[in-house]
């Protein structure tokens, strides 16, 4: 990973009332991007990093009193990569800059946020990263949406790791050469768990942060978004095979039985039955029958927070999508031995987030 240039003198300390920058990133968002440009029209270390839009969206941006930095290819397009990109046009620009907040482009920022996360950070100096609750904007428009808005709601405390939209010390996060640019999913809990093993701490604090707009309305999307889950899983437990929380080997072990062994196992048996005969569909259907049992399984335990539709969807999907994360697992296993690396997984119009 090449390194992140930080220009500036050292500024640890010296952070009362200190300056706070925001990055967007994005890719075609068109007014979901306006609505992210308006939410920090307050800030004056701002800066758009562009991965290549075809609508108006620089051309937005910059009439709004935006910096810009349009990405070119090569090297491919990346978040990460564009995270860094705005980082580093940010320290040019304003290089008093102790606080950075990370968004992406089809976020709105919460009233009072850069505040909170400021103060947070000021008032304990061992926090590297702080992030508050992101919410869906339209949760619901589909059960997809729904699913999304569940997800980003974790326990108020210590994080074993960020997301897309947080508010990082500068200083710490130029100390570990920022986001790695290859990384085409996970590259946020890869860079947190980095700023961890050099001894800081991340916390999320009890206040909005975000509203974000997945905009996820057919099942395509939905699949797309949780096979690059699967990809993330597994690189993040490759490049972090010791760690425990969060224990991503342990999940990609998950992912490898529900999505792959138990799969395959089925199958197998309705091949024997129809070779040697009827009674191996027995084994067929009890190995089968195990995929509803769980899902049944995981939506009593989501009965106590959901609704009791949700909590019956959240269950079937999370068992569906262990086929999907099983496809993304594999690509990047694949990837990993034939040293290619895989391809941007989009889910929709923008850049791969989520």
């Amino acid at each position: 990973m090449p390194p992140l240039t930080d220009p500036r003198p050292e500024l640890r300390g010296e952070t009362q009332g200190a300056q706070v920058g925001v990055v967007m990133i994005g890719r075609n968002e068109g007014e979901r991007l306006r609505r992210c440009i308006a939410s920090t029209s307050g800030t004056a270390a701002r800066v758009y990093v562009d991965s290549g839009s075809t609508d108006d969206s620089v051309a937005w941006a910059r009439s709004q009193g935006v910096a810009v930095v349009e990405l070119a290819v090569p090297p491919k397009f990346t978040a990460a990569r564009a995270r860094n990109a705005g980082l580093e046009r940010l320290l040019q620009d304003h290089p008093g800059l102790v606080y950075v907040q990370m968004v992406d482009g089809d976020c709105e920022l919460a009233p009072g946020w850069l505040d909170a996360a400021r103060d947070a950070l000021e008032r304990d100096p061992g926090l590297a990263l702080v992030f508050g609750r992101r919410r869906e904007r339209f949760p619901e428009r589909s059960i997809y949406n729904a699913f999304c808005d569940d997800e980003w709601n974790v326990p108020v405390g210590e994080a074993a790791a960020g997301g897309g939209d947080v508010m990082v010390r500068v200083d710490a996060l130029t100390a570990i050469n920022g986001y790695d640019p290859e990384m085409i999913a996970g590259e946020d809990p890869d860079m947190s768990v980095r700023l961890r093993k050099t001894g800081w701490r991340l916390y999320r604090i009890d206040h909005a942060m975000t509203i974000h707009d997945a905009a996820i309305l057919r099942f395509g999307q939905w699949w797309r978004r949780t096979e690059r889950a699967g990809h993330a899983f597994g690189e993040l437990a490759d490049r972090h095979p010791g760690l425990r929380e969060p224990d991503w080997r342990r999940q990609c072990r998950s992912i490898v039985l529900w999505g792959g062994i138990l799969p395959v196992l089925v199958m197998v048996m309705v091949l024997f039955a129809i070779v040697f005969g009827p009674v191996w569909l027995l084994p067929a259907l009890a190995f089968a029958a195990v995929w509803p049992l769980q899902a049944l399984r995981i939506a009593a335990k989501r009965r106590a927070t959901l609704p009791p539709r949700q909590a019956l969807l959240t269950g079937a999907f999370l068992m569906i999508g262990k086929l999907a994360e099983m496809i993304g697992l594999a690509r990047f296993q694949i990837g990993r031995l034939t040293g290619r690396r895989s391809d941007l997984i989009e889910y929709n119009s923008g850049p791969a987030r989520g």
